[in-house]
């Protein structure tokens, strides 16, 4: 079975080739500036030398119907025909309360799609475009949809309630729902792999470290919480998100210093975070960087960012009571010692060490605690395109 992994953003397309037999990427590719001038598609074939589409690009369909011939043509193909593609699978962000799986396709799960994009008004609506148009180009094709917020789905009520009216959870859905749930789902998979034991025995906690981040806790094989709510700006500290605050500051914004509702959504969503605190970049790349040439608001940043996963570390770990496995994982978690580094020291009183010279590496599946750790600590590169491969294969094949 050959399925191809599609994931659209408002201007953009993220796509993989997976032959499931072996679970083998054939090819991956993005497509930017979808809509606006200057669109172009780079796709990467083992082996191959990049292959890049510059020409106009006004919507999705013609994006997916150029990705399509990419993939088929002499020059830079992987296949013959478009009927080797056995299945299509959708990243979609919210699932809201009705999906904790993912599900194929139909005109229900589609009316259930448009009716989330009210929590997800950023994310959703370009996901359901994305899916409307592989449909009209590729009728016969049957798709799945993964759901980011789905693995999240078995978080218990005291977990997931805000401490708001009820109504307004029974009336608005208002509530935690997190997010990243493929990337957690799949990490965790691997590192029960990777021990040789069954998830469901491993009491864990999944950090996936990057511009945007979540923390997770696993107990019995199931999340039972995790550090993004309501929307993904809640949690830790992130590249320009702010993670969690006193709400009351929202209304002082705008109350007090007299920033309009959109001023102060923007500034929570895109001028706070590492950004905001370090003035330099929102790159854990530049502010490291920076800390080398002695910016001190920059070590601020790397302070606060690590403090505050340090703290959602100890207080998951409290309430799963214990914890076998901490993974780190995404941009920064895979690609930053020093941030591992820095978020394991202080952790010694859960049983957590990691050796210094395993812990040298970058973007491989890798073990970096010492021996004499009580916990086992992971570094594992996220694939959330074959993870919904994974799932599409599975749907499919019941």
């Amino acid at each position: 079975m050959k399925v191809l992994v599609i994931n659209c953003g408002s201007s953009s397309l993220k796509y993989q080739l997976i032959d499931m037999t072996n679970e083998e990427s054939l090819a991956q590719g993005l497509v930017e500036r979808i809509g606006i001038e200057g669109s172009i598609l780079t796709q990467k074939v083992e082996g191959r030398e990049k292959y890049i589409v510059k020409e106009p690009m006004n919507d999705h369909k013609v994006a997916i119907s150029i990705v399509l011939n990419t993939l088929v043509n002499k020059e830079s193909g992987v296949i013959s025909s478009m009927d080797e593609i056995n299945a299509v699978g959708h990243r979609v962000v919210h699932g809201g309360e009705n999906y904790s799986k993912s599900v194929i396709i139909d005109e229900t799960v589609m009316k259930e799609l448009e009716e989330c994009s009210k929590l997800a008004p950023l994310h959703n609506p370009p996901n359901i475009i994305g899916i409307n148009a592989c449909k009209e180009l590729m009728p016969q094709t049957p798709m799945v949809v993964v759901f980011d917020t789905a693995f999240h789905q078995t978080m218990p009520q005291k977990a997931y309630m805000y401490a708001l009216p009820y109504e307004l959870y029974k009336e608005n859905k208002i509530r935690k729902y997190g997010f990243h749930g493929t990337s957690h789902k799949y990490v965790s998979a691997v590192a029960a792999e990777c021990m040789n034991k069954d998830l469901k025995d491993i009491k864990m906690i999944t950090c996936h470290l990057g511009n945007g981040a979540s923390i997770a806790a696993i107990n019995e094989g199931v999340c039972v919480d995790t550090s993004m709510g309501f929307t993904p700006l809640a949690g830790i500290v992130m590249g320009t998100r702010c993670g969690d605050i006193d709400p009351a500051i929202v209304t002082y914004l705008i109350k007090e210093v007299g920033y309009s509702v959109e001023e102060t959504n923007n500034i929570l969503n895109k001028k706070s975070g590492v950004l905001g605190l370090s003035g330099v970049s929102s790159d854990f790349r530049d502010i490291e960087n920076a800390v080398g040439e002695g910016s001190e608001r920059a070590v601020l940043a790397l302070d606060v960012f690590n403090y505050r996963v340090k703290q959602t570390i100890g207080s998951y770990a409290a309430s799963i009571n214990g914890l076998d496995c901490l993974v780190f994982t995404a941009g920064l978690g895979e690609n930053s010692p020093e941030t591992r580094q820095s978020i394991c020291d202080g952790l010694q009183f859960l049983g957590v060490k990691i050796d210094k010279e395993k812990n040298n590496v970058r973007g491989k599946v890798t073990e970096i605690s010492s021996a004499d750790s009580k916990v086992k600590v992971f570094l594992i590169p996220t694939n959330e395109e074959l993870m919904i491969a994974r799932d599409t294969k599975e749907l499919l094949n019941k």
